[in-house]
């Protein structure tokens, strides 16, 4: 029923590979072998994501699960750099919220409207003219470039309200959208009409104006999925102000006090917060009512009991909605502003399988390391970083690389080169 509205989507981004190091050679007179001039690969395009205005759901995301961003091109001779792989931009609406999937924790909220990059493109290899030293003149090796990042990610829509309208389906949520806000929901008199949630903007005065925000009728049993059940109350995560519709007019046979209850009962068990959010109660088809106010009497004295503001509505007949949306601004003055959630992913130390091939090549003063393990090491190590620093010295100490270099002959000063990494080899 709710597959009109998709708020929920898993996919994989893959970051472009970076390009490989030329090995190439000027040809000049007098010049041992014309001279190296191999230049560097382009780097892997980033996959980052944007914000979309005009999105309203994560439909785009049903059927394409996949999302991979260009290669960095290969170096060439003469110093001519690869060039750098394309970004890939994914579109999203305002408030979605990137997760981790392994860990379920938040990379990002993308609720500011920047773009963020979700998986990094892989460094371009050296070309030969990298090299080049005054006792190794004719350097016949080039670096290849380095894999980029890779994420399974999880999106889920949080809509950005200000104000949320709760309530059973059917109670007039739709409609007082529509009669204070320039927003056209569908409307007609059977539950869920509403399958996905509406926007609209509350002009009140001059520079006064709030978002308000329609969410599908909530029944008894919604905190544990029942009915559009999680679908939908996440949605009303970040409304600074919760105004909570109850059908007063008995059309239905329904107890307005009980109705009243049930939803906070639901709000309670999705999110104690959310239930401590600040509420108006609004009583609507007052219109219906006649002569006959003991619902609506029995209502207002039971939500003022409690605290909460109560105000009678009829927003078919477009009374009383002029009063709410004045009382909505005055009290979002006085509210701290929409919810953004922080980040708390911490990317997992990486898991390197250790058993694989690795070569080891003696060039002068110069030694080239290199396999595929350690290719996949030096992808994902933060070298600016003390702790990943010492971790990548750790696991090529354990591995025995450099065990295997003592072995071979390797001095104090003596450079090594694995990829794009270099350093000066230390007893």
């Amino acid at each position: 029923m709710a597959s009109s509205f998709v708020d929920k989507a898993r996919i994989s981004v893959h970051a472009g590979k970076g390009g490989d190091g030329a090995v190439a050679f000027h040809r000049e007179k007098y010049v041992a072998a014309g001279g190296p001039d191999g230049g560097d690969g382009g780097r892997g395009g980033n996959v980052v994501f944007r914000v979309d205005e005009n999105m309203s759901t994560l439909m785009d995301f049903r059927y394409k699960r996949k999302y991979v961003a260009g290669n960095g091109a290969n170096g060439a001779g003469k110093r001519c750099y690869g060039r750098d792989g394309e970004t890939l931009y994914i579109k999203v609406p305002r408030g979605t919220i990137v997760r981790d999937t392994e860990s379920g924790a938040i990379m990002h909220d993308m609720s500011d409207g920047e773009d963020w990059i979700a998986a990094r493109g892989g460094r371009g290899g050296w070309g030969n003219m990298h090299f080049a030293t005054p006792t190794r003149q004719v350097p016949r090796f080039a670096k290849p470039g380095l894999p980029g990042e890779s994420h399974d990610i999880t999106l889920e829509l949080k809509l950005l309200a200000d104000v949320g309208l709760v309530g059973f389906p059917n109670v007039g949520k739709s409609t007082l959208l529509s009669v204070v806000s320039k927003a056209h929901p569908k409307i007609a008199n059977y539950h869920f009409t509403t399958l996905f949630p509406n926007l609209g903007v509350v002009y009140v005065d001059e520079g006064v104006s709030f978002v308000m925000a329609d969410i599908p009728g909530i029944i008894e049993g919604a905190s544990e999925g029942a009915g559009l059940g999680h679908d939908f109350l996440r949605h009303i995560d970040r409304c600074r102000l919760l105004v909570h519709l109850v059908d007063v007019s008995g059309s239905e046979g329904r107890d307005p006090v009980e109705d009243f209850e049930a939803i906070n009962a639901e709000l309670r068990e999705y999110s104690p917060a959310l239930s401590e959010r600040p509420q108006i109660v609004v009583g609507n088809k007052c219109d219906l009512l006649g002569e006959d106010r003991e619902n609506i009497e029995k209502l207002k004295a039971h939500v003022e009991k409690q605290g909460y503001s109560f105000f009678e509505l009829s927003a078919a007949a477009h009374t009383g909605t002029r009063e709410l949306v004045q009382e909505c601004a005055r009290r979002l003055k006085e509210l701290p502003p929409i919810l953004r959630y922080e980040a708390d992913y911490v990317p997992p130390e990486p898991k390197v399988d250790t058993s694989g091939e690795l070569t080891i090549e003696h060039f002068d003063d110069m030694w080239l390391v290199e396999g595929p393990w350690l290719q996949r090491l030096v992808a994902t190590v933060n070298f600016s970083d003390y702790e990943s620093r010492m971790y990548f010295d750790r696991v090529l100490r354990e591995a025995g690389v450099f065990k295997r270099m003592e072995e071979m002959g390797v001095r104090d000063g003596d450079t090594v080169s694995m990829y794009d990494l270099m350093f000066e080899y230390k007893d």
